[in-house]
């Protein structure tokens, strides 16, 4: 019967080989990061159930280890932005079909095209370089960490493509690529020229919206409240999960996945992404959506990051608030904010309180964890 196997190593040859072995094996791989504290790994362990562990140190089996259905490739944990992490179970074929498809987007020439995979591996964004890689026969550069130096370092080599998080991107110089996957959280304004904003997320296997408009294979659309919640996006395709490692699937009647997220499909098909439907801030009955509002706050010469998320108010029984990063030593004042907004979006959506601080909470994929912000 076939098994999990958890992955405890460092980003590099070693983990390539040990996830070829166990796949060669007829098992499945569970990465585990190994940054996360003992207590977390071993909650992590003991929530997934893999039959045995892999350190550097060597292979240790677990004693209430759960088997994976034939087929099964990975388990791969959310990150854990809306709660505890669930176990995405994605098989050979999910893989297959999300590197098949993602190259194809991308017109990857193995010959020509080597991949850098610098972001963490235990993360779907980081792993889906890795297996693309396997799958399609492209090169790949598997560096132990996101170092800047080493990524502008590796284009100079002649790596071709790299796959970012808008904080990564923002710490070096990423023009030698020809192309740059940017996932995670939301794109800075100014993007250069190479760059590919990506829509996904683990149950998708990787992004599977690239700039708008969905990869071929893969289907869109919004929900209605018969299937999905109203202004819910659905996503279909050969690239999504098989269940999750409870067994449950999320899918819904004809194969959608309902994402959690809002957004709206335009005439010519581009995806606009609003954000998580939970995270949605209800201001005197007006419905603000926090990313359109950081979108308006991040183009202020004056804010080099910034968060919006909520907080009780005893008369609009939420009001928005601004975590703002200042961009340099003078601080952009609360009501030149809300005129920004307030001009560009509405009044009930401009920040009623203004917090300034020195970074922002984001998970190891780069995303913001609004849940963090007090």
């Amino acid at each position: 019967m076939a098994e999990l196997v958890a992955l405890d190593l460092p980003a590099g040859p070693g983990f390539v080989a040990a996830l070829r072995a166990v796949w060669d094996a007829g098992d499945a791989v569970l990465p585990v990061d190994p940054r996360l504290p003992r207590p977390a790994a071993e909650r992590l362990l003991a929530a997934l159930r893999p039959s045995a562990v892999l350190t550097a140190r060597g292979r240790t089996r677990l004693g209430d280890g759960l088997p994976v259905e034939p087929g099964d490739a990975l388990v791969v944990a959310t990150s854990g932005t809306t709660g505890e992490p669930k176990g995405v179970v994605h098989t050979h074929a999910s893989v297959t079909a999300s590197a098949v498809l993602t190259s194809a987007g991308l017109a990857v020439d193995p010959d020509r095209d080597r991949w850098v995979a610098c972001l963490p591996l235990a993360h779907i964004g980081g792993l889906s370089v890795l297996t693309r890689s396997i799958v399609t026969g492209t090169p790949c550069t598997v560096l132990e960490r996101f170092d800047p130096v080493a990524v502008e370092d590796q284009a100079r080599r002649g790596a071709t493509l790299v796959s970012l998080v808008a904080t990564a991107l923002g710490r070096c110089d990423a023009t030698g690529y020809r192309s740059v996957l940017l996932g995670g959280a939301a794109p800075p304004v100014d993007l250069p020229a190479n760059v590919v904003t990506t829509y996904g997320m683990t149950e998708t296997g990787s992004g599977c919206v690239y700039d708008g408009r969905p990869l071929d294979g893969v289907e869109l659309r919004i929900g209605d409240g018969v299937l999905g919640a109203p202004g819910e996006i659905l996503v279909r395709g050969p690239m999504l999960l098989r269940a999750y490692r409870d067994g449950t699937d999320p899918r819904l009647a004809g194969g959608w996945l309902a994402t959690g997220d809002g957004g709206h499909l335009d005439e010519d098909g581009t995806l606009v992404v609003f954000g998580r439907m939970a995270e949605v801030i209800v201001t005197g009955a007006e419905k603000v959506w926090p990313t359109q509002v950081e979108d308006v706050l991040g183009r202020h010469p004056g804010v080099a990051e910034v968060a919006v998320w909520k907080r009780p108010d005893p008369e609009w029984g939420e009001r928005v608030v601004a975590w703002v990063v200042p961009a340099g030593a003078t601080v952009p004042g609360l009501d030149e904010l809300r005129e920004l907004v307030g001009g560009e979006l509405a009044r009930w959506a401009a920040p009623r309180e203004l917090v300034v601080v020195d970074a922002l909470p984001r998970t190891a994929g780069g995303k913001l964890q609004r849940s963090a912000l007090a």
